[in-house]
């Protein structure tokens, strides 16, 4: 897996200041999408021990509510895989921090994923430019849905997050 970038102080990928990583592939192609450069998995640096250790650095203050990982697509098989040992790492040294992913794949097309479990919340859907809305809180447009994976892996259906003003927003 390669990953074409990493904010280590971010505020409009989850809530709270998070560590965003972003990583590089992406089948789904969506028209409008405002980083078409990460559909393509050679794209930036690869995913090795040291990134990880820079992400794991970079989370270690108590005002870092968490890492948020988005795309290219996260979900895409090759970087589910490597994105696994790394998630599992993260949840022994953070187990009081959450994880965000953004995808553009339905939820429901990823319950069969290793990586659910170690979720929080998904942000699904693909980007629509025919949706789009600036004042959206944490997505791009209407139909991408903010869904808190432990409740829906309990519920053995799609439970969407209600933690903030985002979740009102996403019902309007």
């Amino acid at each position: 897996m390669n990953c074409c970038g990493l904010k280590k102080t971010d505020i409009a990928n989850g809530p709270g200041v998070r560590v965003s990583l972003f990583v590089s592939g992406c089948r789904n192609h969506c028209p409008g999408c405002f980083q078409p450069e990460t559909w393509d998995f050679d794209y930036g640096e690869p995913f090795i021990p040291e990134v990880e250790d820079e992400i794991i650095d970079a989370l270690c203050p108590s005002w870092i509510q968490g890492l948020s990982i988005l795309g290219g697509d996260p979900m895409e098989p090759e970087n589910q895989a490597a994105l696994l040992p790394f998630l599992y790492r993260y949840r022994t040294i953070f187990p009081d921090k959450d994880i965000w992913l953004y995808t553009g794949y339905d939820y429901e097309t990823l319950t069969d994923s290793p990586l659910l479990p170690l979720i929080d919340v998904i942000v699904d859907g693909k980007y629509s430019e025919d949706e789009r809305d600036v004042s959206l809180t944490f997505r791009g447009s209407r139909n991408q849905r903010i869904i808190d994976v432990p409740a829906s892996l309990q519920a053995g259906r799609c439970i969407l997050w209600n933690n903030t003003e985002a979740a009102q927003q996403q019902e309007e």
